[in-house]
C-alpha cells in the first residue's frame, strides 16, 4: 500500500545486485498462457458491479539501471502513473504489483478509493497474499487477492450496471 509522507527508498547495492543475478526463466515458470488468461479473467471479474479499475502488473526484477535507488514500493508508483491507473473518472483505479525477484507485493490506490479504505487494510490483504506466495501458491493468492479487491470497490462504489464501461484494459502486464 502506498502513502505519500513515507520516505524515499534507501539506495540498496543488495537490492541491485539480487536483480542483476535473478535468473527470470526459473521463477516465472508457473506464468503460463493459460495462467495469465486466466488471471486476467480474474481481473475482469473483479471488476464487475462497480465503477472502479482493478489493474495487475507482474514483474521478473525491478529495472537493473534503477535497482540501486528504488524498491518496489516506488516502482508500484511509477507503473501506477505510467500505465495511467490514476485516470479514471472517479479516482478508483487500483494497482495490484508483484515483483517475482523481491517476493514483492504491492497496492497502490487512487485517491477515490483511499478515502474509504484505510491503508493497513490494504497491507493486510498483501501480507495474505504474500503469505500464499511465499508457499508456492501464486497464482491462487493473486486470485484471492482480487477478488478482495474487487469486493471492496462493489463495497464503495456499488453499481448494478457499468455504463461507462471499462477504462483500463483487463489484460495482466507481465514485465520481464
Amino acid at each position: 500500500m502506498t502513502q505519500n509522507n513515507l520516505p524515499a527508498s534507501k539506495a540498496s547495492l543488495a537490492r541491485w545486485w539480487r536483480q542483476v543475478l535473478y535468473v527470470p526463466m526459473l521463477h516465472s515458470r508457473w506464468l503460463t498462457p493459460e495462467s495469465k488468461a486466466r488471471l486476467t479473467a480474474k481481473v475482469t471479474e473483479a471488476e464487475k458491479g462497480h465503477r472502479g479499475e482493478v489493474f495487475l502488473v507482474i514483474e521478473n526484477h525491478l529495472p537493473i539501471q534503477a535497482a540501486y535507488h528504488i524498491d518496489c514500493h516506488e516502482r508500484a508508483i511509477d507503473l501506477f502513473s505510467e500505465y495511467r491507473v490514476w485516470d479514471t473518472e472517479e479516482n478508483t483505479g487500483v494497482l495490484v504489483y508483484v515483483n517475482l525477484c523481491e517476493h514483492g507485493l504491492e497496492i497502490v490506490a487512487d485517491r477515490g478509493i483511499s478515502t474509504h479504505v484505510s491503508p493497513t487494510v490494504w497491507r493486510a490483504m498483501c501480507d495474505k497474499a504474500l503469505a500464499g506466495i511465499a508457499n508456492n501458491k501464486i497464482e491462487e493468492s493473486l486470485s484471492d487477492l482480487l477478488n478482495e479487491v474487487g469486493q471492496l470497490l462493489r463495497q464503495y462504489y456499488h453499481l448494478e450496471h457499468d455504463p461507462s464501461g471499462n477504462e483500463l484494459s483487463d489484460t495482466v502486464v507481465f514485465l520481464k
